[in-house]
């Protein structure tokens, strides 16, 4: 802070970042996509990738060997990125992994970006919240139980 802006009780203002929770690349001002919750975990491509990185790649091989701690983790896993109440900002690189309307995607993050990260659509919340419990159960169902068998050695 200058010395006048001091003076004058003006503080410089922060500008807004964003960065994508899946690749953590940084999202220049005004590009990316803005999804929900609901909207990440009916992705069954996102669910492939995520139960197949190599931090949870011991976890689907758990699994799929019918050991319970394996599917354990799968459903934290879960739980933990479906509870997500905040919109995410996605990038140019990840948005093919979901069925959306890139165009209302598009248009979100710029009002994201316009209200200087201070937009959240109305659909945003964790998923359970936002989905029909059947929705969310075939959701669930799919990442804890299926996502990743085919990236899994037959054993």
């Amino acid at each position: 802070m200058t010395f006048f802006s001091k003076l004058l009780g003006k503080s410089p203002k922060k500008e807004i970042k964003a960065r994508c929770p899946i690749t953590k690349e940084s999202i220049e001002k005004g590009f990316g996509y803005m999804l929900t919750t609901a909207e990440v975990v009916a992705s069954r491509k996102y669910w492939d990738m995520v139960m197949t990185e190599p931090e949870t790649m011991s976890y689907t091989v758990s699994h799929f060997s019918n050991q319970p701690n394996g599917t354990q983790m799968r459903n934290l896993i879960f739980e933990k990125y479906s509870s997500i109440e905040k919109p995410w900002i996605i990038s140019d690189s990840c948005i093919n992994l979901f069925d959306v309307d890139k165009g209302e995607a598009r248009q979100r993050a710029k009002q994201w970006w316009e209200n200087e990260g201070n937009f959240v659509p109305q659909e945003a919340g964790p998923a359970v919240e936002k989905l029909e419990p059947k929705m969310y159960q075939t959701f669930k169902d799919y990442a804890v139980l299926e996502a990743g068998r085919s990236r899994v050695p037959v054993l």
